[in-house]
């Protein structure tokens, strides 16, 4: 089973994955597109929302 805090990436690391820039990858989690959770100022995003999101996505150009 893994490890459940390694489940989760940063805003920084969710540009990268989807080669995208801050203010996108806030308008995703800001319109709830990815799930997420803010703790302060700090958004924590579980890597199966990325994932989630992506099936999501490619599934609408088929």
């Amino acid at each position: 089973m893994s490890n459940e805090i390694e489940d989760l990436i940063t805003l920084d690391e969710l540009c990268e994955i989807l080669n995208i820039g801050r203010n996108a990858a806030y308008a995703l989690l800001n319109n709830n597109e990815i799930k997420a959770f803010r703790i302060g100022r700090c958004w924590k995003i579980p890597r199966c929302a990325v994932s989630e999101y992506i099936l999501r996505k490619s599934h609408m150009r088929n």
